[in-house]
């Protein structure tokens, strides 16, 4: 039998507005240190009660994680450097989490961040050409079944997936813009979102393509911002009950990569990380014991709205095949079943890479904990995250209220 694992909660949590790259006058020090200020306040914590910390980003040299930390304190603590494609800023909510349970700290900051540059990801890589890419193999898959047109890579990747599933399974174009559509409908109501505008279906629709029948609104922008989570132990909670109230309990968080399919089955839907998602839910409500039907509000990861519509699928919440069907029933909205990305996702929410995973955790807390104004999902119990990275990492998580009787007693 297994051994249970100690438990670990989020306490405190922050974010900056996420907004176009070079919109505002900052460096990715300014932003994280908004974001770690924030939810230290929130939990009523000073810098030096951290006792180890882990930040993601993708672009940048080395030890931008200690210059960025730097700005709120210099207590010589280990500070992690967590580099995992777009799950960088979950990967290191992972490792914070071992970090607890292994017994080795009981108080540590999560942040991620992303200083960014407008347009597509290619204008942001510096190529090294005396190595392999990371993702090298996964354009393969591509080239060999669809081909490669001078589109941005990552948008072909899932605009190709998405062609793949209405040739195997029937959706249509407009299910993949009804996403798009309600993401930006949902980011109405969050300030931090870096789009707060309604579009109309058409508008998604015949917005400029960026691959096929892809538009622009169906695509997350570049953006620039930063998130961070205070996470802590049971026994630190023991310690300090005042903080009960806000603590959200991570009942669970999974963390994987690609499985053999990936490349060898030539299908795109394989190679944007399905069979990798299909494995670490399965793994992640076996161990839980907890089902999506359990589940209120999900933060998913639509870096174009083909992921989230074959997400649905990959995370269990309908059969392989039937992803859009949950469209059919707006069962991924207010008023249906599930509601998914009530931030706006990163889609109108905004994609600052290290940022994102850290920042889904920060809208699920505060979902939670009922702090969501407008966009409060009713009734939210249990709440689900899923951050995916090409290359490969798929991260996902349950989170509930870890104490609703004192949360109860302090409304």
């Amino acid at each position: 039998m297994t051994p249970t694992k100690p438990k670990v909660y989020i306490v405190g949590v922050g974010m900056t507005k996420f907004c176009k790259p070079g919109s505002v006058d900052w460096d990715y020090p300014d932003m994280v240190k908004e974001a770690v200020t924030t939810a230290l306040d929130d939990c009523g914590m000073k810098y030096s009660d951290i006792q180890q910390a882990t930040v993601g980003y993708l672009f940048g040299g080395t030890c931008c994680g200690q210059r960025a930390l730097y700005e709120v304190g210099l207590t010589g603590i280990p500070i992690f450097n967590v580099n995992n494609a777009c799950a960088s800023g979950s990967s290191g909510l992972f490792l914070g989490k071992q970090i607890i349970e292994s017994g080795n700290a009981d108080v540590i900051l999560c942040a991620g961040f992303e200083k960014m540059a407008a347009g597509s990801l290619e204008k942001l890589a510096s190529p090294i050409d005396d190595r392999a890419l990371s993702v090298d193999k996964h354009i393969e898959v591509m080239s060999e079944t669809y081909g490669l047109e001078p589109a941005p890579m990552t948008a072909q990747m899932f605009g190709n997936a998405a062609k793949e599933h209405m040739e195997k399974y029937g959706s249509k174009r407009e299910h993949y813009a009804k996403i798009a559509y309600k993401n930006h409908l949902h980011s109405v109501h969050n300030p931090k979102s870096q789009f707060t505008k309604e579009f109309s279906l058409d508008q998604v629709i015949n917005a400029r393509k960026i691959y096929d029948f892809m538009g622009l609104l169906e695509c997350s922008p570049t953006s620039d911002g930063a998130a961070a989570a205070v996470i802590v132990s049971e026994r630190f909670l023991e310690k300090n009950p005042r903080l009960k109230s806000q603590a959200v309990e991570i009942i669970g968080l999974k963390l994987g990569t690609d499985m053999p399919s990936v490349f060898q089955e030539k299908s795109n839907i394989k190679m944007i990380g399905f069979d990798m998602i299909d494995k670490i839910s399965k793994e992640l409500y076996a161990e839980t014991k907890i089902t999506p039907n359990d589940v209120q509000v999900i933060e998913l990861h639509d870096c174009f709205a083909p992921n989230e519509l074959i997400t649905y699928e990959a995370i269990g919440l309908c059969p392989v095949g039937k992803g859009h069907t949950i469209v059919d029933k707006n069962d991924n909205t207010y008023g249906g079943k599930w509601v998914i990305n009530p931030s706006g996702g990163l889609i109108s929410k905004g994609h600052p890479i290290g940022a994102t995973g850290v920042a889904q955790a920060v809208e699920l807390s505060n979902q939670l904990r009922g702090r969501c104004g407008k966009r409060q999902v009713p009734n939210c119990k249990i709440a689900m995250q899923h951050n995916i990275g090409i290359g490969g990492a798929g991260v996902v998580g349950l989170y509930r209220l870890g104490f609703p009787q004192h949360a109860q007693s302090k409304l």
